[in-house]
């Protein structure tokens, strides 16, 4: 069972959560930075970094943050298991100020994603999933507000089981609905994701097109409010992770764009390669 690790990330996802929101909601810049790719860098960013490590620590698990320091692969190889964290996912929509950020914790194992925790702030909601008790979400503010409050008295009353009482399953839809729905990114558009929804709407009579920031895409996907996330463009392992295992654990289907086969993690290059996530309905495509 997964449950110390998962109670952990899901309190850690929460004070993190609540750290960004602490900074976005002031009327003052973000100390935004630029790094050598030229992605955004905020004050956010860092302090929600921090805040996560002090809970994973308690595990003695190593830790692969985008805001962490840079662990060479010759390090990184010996890892069997490791964290693979987030901790400001959708930078660029935190500085819009769109509300489409979230936070990223998944633990991963033997090269697979095995539990997950989405955090959207603005919204209170919570997603999370792991292989043994499949996906779920929380929009119960009461119950995160307690899972907040009891994390930062250090009480332990809120089991999993309490949680998850809480929380609703998640299942993907099995049937076609009368819409095909793409989702897509909202600020890393390409010409192949173009491409791909002009193929679409010749195939299918009604097809949506919903933008969307961060990793809630594959919540859409993971809730059936979408048909296929089509990741036509780069992303990093940390992108990814979390959304993998709630993808997956809701019923759909994580696959490479190239060969149909499954994204890894831990790589030597943690630049992961096109995918697209689908739901049973929907045929693969290569």
């Amino acid at each position: 069972m997964n449950t110390p690790y998962l109670l952990k990330s899901i309190q850690a996802s929460i004070k993190a959560g609540a750290a960004i929101l602490e900074i976005y909601n002031k009327n003052e810049d973000f100390g935004i930075e630029y790094k050598a790719d030229d992605s955004p860098l905020t004050r956010a960013d860092k302090q929600s970094h921090e805040i996560i490590v002090s809970f994973l620590n308690a595990f003695n698990i190593p830790v692969l943050s985008e805001e962490g320091r840079n662990v060479p692969y010759e390090e990184r190889k010996t890892w069997d298991r490791l964290w693979i964290v987030d901790p400001l996912d959708g930078t660029k929509e935190f500085i819009k100020r769109n509300d489409e950020f979230t936070v990223n914790i998944a633990l991963v194992e033997n090269n697979k994603p095995i539990m997950g925790v989405i955090y959207i702030p603005v919204k209170n909601t919570l997603y999370y999933a792991s292989q043994d008790i499949g996906a779920y979400k929380i929009e119960d503010n009461k119950l995160i507000d307690l899972i907040s409050k009891e994390t930062e008295s250090g009480s332990r009353t809120v089991s999993l089981n309490r949680i998850m009482d809480g929380s609703v399953r998640l299942s993907v839809k099995q049937s076609v609905g009368p819409t095909y729905t793409i989702v897509g990114s909202r600020s890393h558009s390409t010409p192949e994701l173009e491409a791909f929804v002009k193929d679409k709407k010749k195939e299918y009579d009604n097809v949506e097109f919903v933008s969307a920031g961060s990793s809630l895409k594959f919540c859409l996907v993971a809730e059936g409010r979408a048909d296929i996330y089509p990741r036509l463009g780069p992303t990093m392992e940390w992108d990814t992770a979390a959304g993998q295992v709630i993808a997956e654990n809701a019923g759909a289907s994580v696959i490479r764009h190239d060969t149909n086969g499954p994204l890894t993690y831990n790589k030597p290059d943690l630049l992961n390669p096109w995918f697209i996530i689908l739901l049973p309905h929907i045929d693969a495509v290569s």
